[in-house]
Protein backbone atom coordinates (compact mmCIF):
# COMPACT_ATOMS: atom_id res chain seq x y z
CA UNK A 1 0.00 0.00 0.00
CA UNK A 2 1.48 3.28 -1.47
CA UNK A 3 1.67 5.88 2.11
CA UNK A 4 -1.30 8.81 1.52
CA UNK A 5 -0.09 12.30 2.92
CA UNK A 6 -2.64 15.12 3.62
CA UNK A 7 -0.73 18.04 4.61
CA UNK A 8 2.95 19.28 4.07
CA UNK A 9 2.83 19.09 7.84
CA UNK A 10 2.64 15.17 7.84
CA UNK A 11 4.60 14.97 4.95
CA UNK A 12 7.67 16.46 6.62
CA UNK A 13 7.21 14.12 9.39
CA UNK A 14 6.91 10.95 7.73
CA UNK A 15 9.17 9.45 9.87
CA UNK A 16 11.56 7.47 7.55
CA UNK A 17 15.01 7.50 7.16
CA UNK A 18 15.66 8.62 4.13
CA UNK A 19 13.89 9.94 0.86
CA UNK A 20 14.50 8.50 -2.35
CA UNK A 21 13.36 10.69 -5.31
CA UNK A 22 14.04 8.07 -8.35
CA UNK A 23 13.18 10.70 -10.73
CA UNK A 24 15.51 11.36 -13.48
CA UNK A 25 18.17 13.96 -12.98
CA UNK A 26 16.44 16.80 -14.65
CA UNK A 27 13.31 16.46 -12.97
CA UNK A 28 15.16 16.46 -9.63
CA UNK A 29 17.45 19.71 -10.31
CA UNK A 30 14.20 21.48 -11.10
CA UNK A 31 12.34 20.75 -7.93
CA UNK A 32 12.49 17.69 -5.21
CA UNK A 33 11.38 17.46 -1.29
CA UNK A 34 13.83 18.94 0.52
CA UNK A 35 16.47 16.17 1.52
CA UNK A 36 15.51 13.71 -0.69
CA UNK A 37 18.95 11.90 -2.33
CA UNK A 38 18.75 11.62 -6.19
CA UNK A 39 18.91 7.62 -7.32
CA UNK A 40 16.94 7.75 -10.63
CA UNK A 41 15.96 4.63 -12.39
CA UNK A 42 15.73 5.72 -15.55
CA UNK A 43 18.15 9.03 -16.87
CA UNK A 44 17.39 12.01 -18.99
CA UNK A 45 17.91 10.13 -22.07
CA UNK A 46 16.54 6.99 -21.12
CA UNK A 47 13.39 8.75 -19.86
CA UNK A 48 12.97 10.29 -23.37
CA UNK A 49 13.93 7.40 -25.26
CA UNK A 50 10.80 5.40 -23.11
CA UNK A 51 8.43 8.43 -23.77
CA UNK A 52 8.98 8.33 -27.68
CA UNK A 53 8.32 4.83 -27.44
CA UNK A 54 5.03 4.54 -26.27
CA UNK A 55 3.63 7.77 -28.14
CA UNK A 56 4.83 6.94 -31.22
CA UNK A 57 5.54 2.76 -31.67
CA UNK A 58 3.97 0.96 -28.76
CA UNK A 59 2.97 1.35 -25.03
CA UNK A 60 4.01 -2.48 -24.79
CA UNK A 61 7.58 -2.14 -25.67
CA UNK A 62 8.04 1.15 -23.79
CA UNK A 63 6.93 -0.54 -20.90
CA UNK A 64 8.91 -3.75 -21.76
CA UNK A 65 12.20 -1.50 -22.29
CA UNK A 66 11.47 1.06 -19.22
CA UNK A 67 11.28 -2.18 -16.97
CA UNK A 68 14.82 -3.28 -18.25
CA UNK A 69 16.31 -0.46 -17.99
CA UNK A 70 14.76 0.62 -14.15
CA UNK A 71 16.01 -2.65 -12.95
CA UNK A 72 19.37 -2.41 -14.27
CA UNK A 73 19.64 1.12 -12.99
CA UNK A 74 18.10 0.24 -9.35
CA UNK A 75 20.74 -2.59 -8.73
CA UNK A 76 23.39 -0.53 -9.57
CA UNK A 77 22.38 1.72 -6.95
CA UNK A 78 21.66 -0.94 -4.56
CA UNK A 79 25.00 -2.40 -4.84
CA UNK A 80 26.44 1.25 -5.03
CA UNK A 81 25.07 3.58 -2.63
CA UNK A 82 22.43 1.70 -0.67
CA UNK A 83 24.37 -1.85 0.34
CA UNK A 84 25.98 -0.14 3.52
CA UNK A 85 22.56 -0.20 5.30
CA UNK A 86 21.42 -2.22 7.61
CA UNK A 87 18.05 -4.53 7.71
CA UNK A 88 16.24 -1.84 9.42
CA UNK A 89 16.50 0.68 7.34
CA UNK A 90 13.33 2.47 6.18
CA UNK A 91 13.24 4.57 2.88
CA UNK A 92 10.53 6.43 1.82
CA UNK A 93 10.54 6.63 -2.46
CA UNK A 94 8.91 8.69 -5.21
CA UNK A 95 8.71 9.28 -8.56
CA UNK A 96 6.58 11.75 -10.46
CA UNK A 97 3.04 10.11 -10.23
CA UNK A 98 4.21 6.83 -7.60
CA UNK A 99 3.53 5.08 -10.50
CA UNK A 100 5.64 2.22 -11.66
CA UNK A 101 9.50 3.87 -11.23
CA UNK A 102 9.12 4.25 -7.49
CA UNK A 103 6.88 1.04 -7.80
CA UNK A 104 9.31 -0.92 -8.73
CA UNK A 105 12.40 0.23 -7.28
CA UNK A 106 10.49 -0.01 -3.80
CA UNK A 107 9.10 -3.66 -4.56
CA UNK A 108 12.82 -4.74 -4.88
CA UNK A 109 14.03 -2.97 -1.82
CA UNK A 110 11.37 -4.80 -0.12
CA UNK A 111 12.20 -7.93 -1.36
CA UNK A 112 15.86 -7.30 0.08
CA UNK A 113 14.30 -6.81 3.67
CA UNK A 114 14.51 -3.01 3.86
CA UNK A 115 11.28 -1.49 5.03
CA UNK A 116 10.32 0.49 2.27
CA UNK A 117 7.42 2.34 0.96
CA UNK A 118 6.01 4.56 -1.60
CA UNK A 119 4.14 7.60 -2.06
CA UNK A 120 0.85 7.62 -3.07
CA UNK A 121 0.63 10.01 -6.09
CA UNK A 122 4.79 10.90 -6.02
CA UNK A 123 5.93 14.08 -6.17
CA UNK A 124 3.10 15.19 -7.63
CA UNK A 125 1.32 14.86 -4.47
CA UNK A 126 4.36 16.70 -2.26
CA UNK A 127 3.43 19.74 -4.93
CA UNK A 128 -0.07 19.89 -4.46
CA UNK A 129 0.91 19.98 -0.36
CA UNK A 130 3.28 22.90 -1.21
CA UNK A 131 0.82 24.94 -3.45
CA UNK A 132 -1.87 24.73 -0.43
CA UNK A 133 0.39 25.73 2.05
CA UNK A 134 1.59 28.19 -0.16
CA UNK A 135 -0.87 29.89 -2.09
CA UNK A 136 -4.33 28.56 -1.07
CA UNK A 137 -3.87 29.07 3.29
CA UNK A 138 -3.03 31.91 5.28
CA UNK A 139 0.50 31.77 6.91
CA UNK A 140 -0.06 31.33 11.06
CA UNK A 141 3.36 33.02 11.48
CA UNK A 142 2.85 36.34 12.45
CA UNK A 143 5.82 38.75 10.55
CA UNK A 144 8.04 41.48 11.45
CA UNK A 145 9.83 43.07 8.93
CA UNK A 146 13.24 44.10 8.63
CA UNK A 147 13.68 47.30 6.69
CA UNK A 148 16.05 50.06 5.43
CA UNK A 149 17.49 51.56 2.41
CA UNK A 150 19.64 49.65 0.18
CA UNK A 151 23.06 48.91 1.71
CA UNK A 152 21.91 48.93 5.08
CA UNK A 153 22.94 45.18 5.75
CA UNK A 154 19.76 44.10 6.44
CA UNK A 155 20.25 40.47 4.90
CA UNK A 156 23.65 40.36 7.19
CA UNK A 157 21.77 41.82 10.40
CA UNK A 158 19.07 39.25 9.67
CA UNK A 159 21.63 36.06 9.99
CA UNK A 160 23.38 37.50 12.52
CA UNK A 161 20.01 38.12 15.02
CA UNK A 162 19.17 34.03 13.95
CA UNK A 163 22.37 33.85 15.41
CA UNK A 164 20.93 35.46 18.58
CA UNK A 165 18.20 33.20 18.80
CA UNK A 166 15.47 35.22 16.85
CA UNK A 167 13.32 33.46 14.28
CA UNK A 168 14.20 33.94 10.89
CA UNK A 169 13.19 33.99 7.30
CA UNK A 170 16.23 34.52 4.78
CA UNK A 171 13.90 34.90 1.41
CA UNK A 172 17.53 36.07 -0.36
CA UNK A 173 19.18 33.14 0.86
CA UNK A 174 16.60 30.57 0.03
CA UNK A 175 16.40 32.48 -3.53
CA UNK A 176 20.21 32.68 -3.65
CA UNK A 177 20.06 36.06 -5.17
CA UNK A 178 21.12 39.17 -2.97
CA UNK A 179 17.35 40.60 -3.93
CA UNK A 180 18.28 44.14 -6.36
CA UNK A 181 18.71 44.40 -10.01
CA UNK A 182 22.46 44.12 -9.27
CA UNK A 183 21.79 41.22 -6.62
CA UNK A 184 22.61 38.20 -9.17
CA UNK A 185 24.72 35.49 -7.32
CA UNK A 186 27.88 33.57 -9.11
CA UNK A 187 25.54 30.50 -9.22
CA UNK A 188 22.31 30.43 -10.58
CA UNK A 189 18.84 30.98 -8.60
CA UNK A 190 16.91 27.90 -8.26
CA UNK A 191 13.50 27.43 -10.20
CA UNK A 192 10.14 29.08 -9.12
CA UNK A 193 9.29 25.40 -8.29
CA UNK A 194 12.50 24.92 -5.86
CA UNK A 195 12.45 28.43 -4.23
CA UNK A 196 9.08 27.62 -3.36
CA UNK A 197 10.37 23.92 -1.74
CA UNK A 198 12.80 25.54 0.15
CA UNK A 199 10.69 28.17 1.92
CA UNK A 200 8.11 25.94 3.02
CA UNK A 201 10.54 23.70 4.38
CA UNK A 202 12.25 27.05 6.15
CA UNK A 203 8.69 27.44 7.54
CA UNK A 204 7.86 24.04 8.35
CA UNK A 205 10.91 24.60 10.77
CA UNK A 206 9.44 27.98 12.58
CA UNK A 207 7.24 28.22 15.84
CA UNK A 208 4.02 29.71 15.11
CA UNK A 209 3.81 30.94 18.56
CA UNK A 210 6.92 33.23 18.05
CA UNK A 211 7.41 36.05 15.75
CA UNK A 212 9.36 35.63 12.35
CA UNK A 213 11.98 38.31 11.44
CA UNK A 214 11.89 38.13 7.17
CA UNK A 215 13.59 41.41 5.33
CA UNK A 216 11.53 43.82 3.78
CA UNK A 217 11.39 42.82 -0.01
CA UNK A 218 9.40 43.72 -2.97
CA UNK A 219 7.36 40.62 -4.49
CA UNK A 220 9.73 39.20 -6.11
CA UNK A 221 13.51 37.96 -5.06
CA UNK A 222 15.35 38.08 -8.72
CA UNK A 223 12.87 36.41 -10.89
CA UNK A 224 11.73 34.38 -8.04
CA UNK A 225 7.94 35.20 -6.60
CA UNK A 226 7.36 35.45 -3.80
CA UNK A 227 4.37 32.63 -2.79
CA UNK A 228 0.84 34.88 -1.92
CA UNK A 229 0.80 33.93 1.80
CA UNK A 230 4.18 35.16 2.84
CA UNK A 231 3.65 38.13 0.51
CA UNK A 232 0.71 38.84 2.18
CA UNK A 233 2.33 38.34 6.11
CA UNK A 234 5.26 40.56 4.57
CA UNK A 235 3.07 43.35 3.25
CA UNK A 236 1.13 43.43 6.83
CA UNK A 237 3.90 42.70 9.11
CA UNK A 238 5.25 45.66 11.52
CA UNK A 239 8.99 46.90 10.63
CA UNK A 240 11.76 47.55 12.22
CA UNK A 241 14.03 50.39 10.20
CA UNK A 242 17.43 49.94 10.20
CA UNK A 243 18.87 54.06 9.71
CA UNK A 244 22.27 54.10 8.59
CA UNK A 245 24.27 57.02 7.26
CA UNK A 246 24.89 57.46 3.56
CA UNK A 247 28.51 57.07 3.74
CA UNK A 248 28.47 54.05 5.85
CA UNK A 249 25.77 52.25 3.50
CA UNK A 250 28.19 53.42 0.40
CA UNK A 251 31.01 51.82 1.84
CA UNK A 252 29.64 48.44 2.74
CA UNK A 253 27.85 48.13 -0.66
CA UNK A 254 31.38 48.57 -2.72
CA UNK A 255 32.67 46.17 -0.13
CA UNK A 256 29.61 43.80 -0.85
CA UNK A 257 29.02 43.83 -4.48
CA UNK A 258 32.58 44.25 -5.51
CA UNK A 259 31.90 41.18 -8.10
CA UNK A 260 29.41 43.36 -9.85
CA UNK A 261 30.68 46.54 -9.43
CA UNK A 262 34.08 45.33 -10.90
CA UNK A 263 32.27 43.92 -14.45
CA UNK A 264 32.10 46.97 -16.47
CA UNK A 265 30.29 45.12 -18.94
CA UNK A 266 27.71 43.36 -17.15
CA UNK A 267 26.73 46.95 -15.20
CA UNK A 268 25.73 48.58 -18.28
CA UNK A 269 23.79 45.85 -19.49
CA UNK A 270 21.88 45.85 -16.18
CA UNK A 271 21.33 49.28 -15.86
CA UNK A 272 20.92 50.44 -19.82
CA UNK A 273 17.36 49.48 -18.98
CA UNK A 274 16.48 51.92 -16.44
CA UNK A 275 16.55 54.71 -19.15
CA UNK A 276 12.92 54.12 -19.16
CA UNK A 277 12.58 55.43 -15.89
CA UNK A 278 15.39 57.72 -14.97
CA UNK A 279 16.22 60.21 -17.51
CA UNK A 280 18.82 59.61 -19.74
CA UNK A 281 21.43 61.95 -18.47
CA UNK A 282 21.33 60.30 -15.30
CA UNK A 283 22.20 56.83 -16.67
CA UNK A 284 24.93 58.77 -19.08
CA UNK A 285 26.32 59.61 -15.33
CA UNK A 286 26.21 56.57 -14.33
CA UNK A 287 28.16 55.21 -17.11
CA UNK A 288 30.82 57.34 -17.07
CA UNK A 289 31.26 56.49 -13.55
CA UNK A 290 31.40 52.55 -15.03
CA UNK A 291 34.11 53.96 -17.70
CA UNK A 292 36.52 55.84 -15.22
CA UNK A 293 36.32 52.70 -12.37
CA UNK A 294 34.66 55.12 -10.23
CA UNK A 295 33.14 52.57 -7.57
CA UNK A 296 31.78 54.75 -4.70
CA UNK A 297 30.63 57.16 -6.91
CA UNK A 298 28.78 55.08 -8.83
CA UNK A 299 27.12 53.53 -5.68
CA UNK A 300 26.34 56.67 -4.06
CA UNK A 301 24.88 57.89 -7.72
CA UNK A 302 22.53 54.87 -7.78
CA UNK A 303 21.60 55.12 -4.27
CA UNK A 304 20.24 58.83 -4.48
CA UNK A 305 19.01 58.69 -7.62
CA UNK A 306 17.62 55.38 -8.37
CA UNK A 307 17.34 52.98 -5.00
CA UNK A 308 16.01 55.39 -2.37
CA UNK A 309 13.66 56.96 -4.22
CA UNK A 310 11.98 53.13 -5.40
CA UNK A 311 12.25 52.32 -1.40
CA UNK A 312 10.54 55.63 -1.00
CA UNK A 313 7.99 54.82 -3.65
CA UNK A 314 7.34 51.06 -2.42
CA UNK A 315 7.21 51.77 1.05
CA UNK A 316 4.02 54.47 0.98
CA UNK A 317 2.43 51.99 -1.67
CA UNK A 318 2.38 49.28 1.02
CA UNK A 319 1.44 51.56 3.72
CA UNK A 320 4.18 50.42 6.02
CA UNK A 321 4.11 50.48 9.65
CA UNK A 322 7.19 52.20 11.37
CA UNK A 323 7.08 49.44 15.34
CA UNK A 324 10.56 50.73 16.16
CA UNK A 325 13.83 52.13 14.39
CA UNK A 326 17.65 51.05 15.17
CA UNK A 327 20.27 53.11 14.05
CA UNK A 328 23.71 52.06 12.79
CA UNK A 329 26.46 54.18 12.47
CA UNK A 330 28.70 52.34 11.27
CA UNK A 331 28.44 48.47 9.24
CA UNK A 332 31.78 46.91 10.18
CA UNK A 333 31.79 43.64 13.19
CA UNK A 334 30.87 45.48 15.65
CA UNK A 335 28.19 47.80 14.58
CA UNK A 336 26.91 44.90 12.72
CA UNK A 337 26.61 42.93 15.72
CA UNK A 338 25.05 45.88 17.89
CA UNK A 339 22.55 46.21 15.27
CA UNK A 340 21.65 42.41 15.87
CA UNK A 341 21.45 42.81 19.14
CA UNK A 342 18.83 46.17 19.26
CA UNK A 343 16.66 43.97 16.38
CA UNK A 344 17.08 40.98 18.82
CA UNK A 345 15.76 42.81 21.67
CA UNK A 346 12.91 44.56 19.61
CA UNK A 347 11.45 41.01 18.47
CA UNK A 348 10.87 40.29 21.72
CA UNK A 349 8.58 43.28 22.34
CA UNK A 350 6.90 42.85 18.87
Amino acid sequence: MALKFTSLQDFYAHGFDTVIDVRSPAEYAEDHVPGAISLPVLDNDERAEVGTIYVQDSPFKARKLGAALVFRNAANHIEQHLSHHEGGWKPLVYCWRGGQRSGSFTWMLQQIGWRAEVVEGGYQTYRRLVNTALYQTALPHRMVALDGYTGSAKTEVLKRAGALGVQVLDLEGLANHRGSLLGDMPTPQPSQKGFESALAGALMRLDPSRPVLVEAESSKVGQRIIPPSIWAAMKQAPRIDLQVPVAARCRYLVAAYDDILSDADGLRKKLAPLRAYRSGAVVDGWFTSIAKGDKAGLTEALMAEHYDPAYRKSRTAIGAEVAATVDAEALDDAGLDAAAAQVAALMSDL
